[in-house]
C-alpha cells in the first residue's frame, strides 16, 4: 500500500497530524507513507519522522500553477490512498488532491463553505466536528484506512539529530545560558495569512511581561519567531528594560525548536510554536483570542490558556475566509483587552511549581 500525505497547509497543521502518522505506521507497517509538502519548516519535521519514506518538497506558491500542475502530474496515479490533513480547506488543495488521482482521497467533510471549496473532489470523508482537536479529526481520517477506532493517541512528534541537540547545547553555551536557569520563551508573531496577524497580543504587553518576570523571578527570557518576525522579535528585546533577554535567530526551525526544549515556560500566541512547544512538553502559556480553543489548545501538555472568554468567542472557525470581527466597540476586544497581568498570572503557577 502507498500513501501520500498531503501537508500543505502550516508547520502547526502538519505537527497536528504527526500522531495519525505515528498510527498509521504501526497498523500498516509494510505501507510506504509519503508527505508532499511545501514549508520548509514542515521538512525538515517530516524528515526527521521514521514514519514517513519520502518527502516532496513543492514551494507551490513559489513555482506558478503551470510548473506545479507538471510537478503534480508526474506523482498522478502513484499512490493507493491521498490524505489531506486537517483543517486544508481551500479548494486548491481538494484540485491538489483530485488531480493525484487516488482511488482513496480522504479529507474532512467542512461544515461551513465545502461545497464551492470542492470538497467533493475528496471521495473518502468524515464531517467535522467542532468540539473535536485537530490532532482527533486527523486521527479519524486515520480510521477510514485502518478500519478501526483509535483510543490512545500518542502526542505529538518531533525529532532531533545528534547535531541539533549539540546546536542547541552550543547556544547555551555562547550565551553563558545554564539548564537550572529559568529560562522562559516568547513568541510574539503567528500567521499573517486572512488576516490571522489580529490574533497577535500586542508587543507592548510582551514586553511589560518579560520585564515582570525578570525583576520578580530573574528570568531569562528567548524570543522566538522567524525571519519575517524579526521585527517583532527586535522590538521586544530592544524595550526590555533590564536582565537577561535574547531574540534566537536562526536559519531552521529545527534549530529553533532544540533550542526550545530549554525554555521551562513558553509564552505564545495562537501559532505554530505553540504546537512545538506541545510537542516539546513545554509548559505552555497560550494566549487565545478568536480561535476555537477546542480546535488548537497544546495537545497532551501542561498548559494555560489566557483567554477573556467573550460572549462572542469563538467567532474563528475554519473557512478559508478572512479573519474579521463583528464587534461595535472594539474591534479584535478578545486580544485588544487581555491584560498582562492575566497572562502573568497564568506564567506564575507554572513558576511556583518548579520552586523558583
Amino acid at each position: 500500500m502507498k500513501i501520500l500525505v498531503n501537508a500543505l497547509s502550516g508547520i502547526g497543521d502538519a505537527l497536528m497530524f504527526t500522531p495519525a502518522l505515528r498510527k498509521l505506521k504501526e497498523e500498516l507497517p509494510f505501507a510506504d507513507i509519503d508527505a508532499l509538502v511545501m514549508y520548509k519548516g514542515v521538512k525538515e519535521i517530516y524528515e526527521r519522522l521514521p514514519e514517513v519514506s519520502k518527502i516532496y518538497f513543492w514551494e507551490f506558491l513559489k513555482e506558478g500553477k503551470v510548473k506545479s500542475l507538471f510537478f503534480l502530474l508526474r506523482l498522478r496515479k502513484k499512490y493507493d490512498i491521498t490524505i489531506n490533513v486537517y483543517p486544508s480547506n481551500r479548494k486548491e488543495y481538494n484540485i491538489i488532491n483530485f488531480i493525484l488521482g487516488a482511488k482513496k482521497r480522504l479529507a474532512i467533510e467542512y461544515l461551513r463553505r465545502d461545497l464551492v471549496n470542492l470538497g467533493f473532489l475528496n471521495n473518502l470523508r468524515v464531517k467535522e466536528e467542532d468540539n473535536l482537536h485537530n490532532v482527533e479529526e486527523n486521527i479519524r481520517l486515520c480510521e477510514l484506512i485502518i478500519g478501526k477506532k483509535v483510543d490512545d493517541i500518542p502526542q505529538l512528534i518531533i525529532n532531533f539529530t545528534k547535531d541539533d541537540l549539540k546546536y542547541a547545547e552550543d547556544f547555551l553555551y555562547r550565551n553563558n545560558l545554564d539548564k537550572n536557569d529559568l529560562i522562559i520563551g516568547f513568541h510574539p508573531g503567528c500567521s499573517t495569512l486572512k488576516n490571522h496577524d489580529k490574533r497577535r497580543w500586542e508587543l507592548e504587553k510582551f514586553v511589560n511581561l518579560g520585564n515582570l518576570l525578570i525583576n520578580n523571578y530573574k528570568a531569562k527570557i528567548l524570543v522566538f519567531g522567524g525571519p519575517e518576525e524579526k521585527h517583532l522579535k527586535d522590538v521586544i528585546v530592544s524595550n526590555i528594560n533590564s536582565g537577561f533577554v535574547l531574540s534566537v535567530n536562526t536559519s531552521s526551525l529545527i534549530h529553533s525548536a532544540s533550542i526550545m526544549r530549554h525554555c521551562k515556560i513558553f509564552v505564545t500566541n495562537d501559532s505554530s510554536l505553540m504546537h512545538i512547544a506541545s510537542a516539546l512538553k513545554i509548559n505552555v502559556v497560550a494566549i487565545i483570542g478568536p480561535t476555537n480553543k477546542n480546535y488548537i489548545h497544546p495537545w497532551k501538555t501542561n498548559y494555560e490558556i489566557a483567554s477573556l472568554e467573550l460572549e462572542c468567542s469563538p467567532c474563528f472557525y475554519y473557512s478559508p475566509k478572512p479573519l474579521t470581527c463583528v464587534r461595535n466597540d472594539i474591534k479584535f476586544k478578545c486580544i485588544k483587552e487581555l491584560t498582562v497581568e492575566m497572562v502573568y498570572e497564568k506564567v506564575k503557577k507554572f513558576i511556583s511549581t518548579q520552586g523558583n
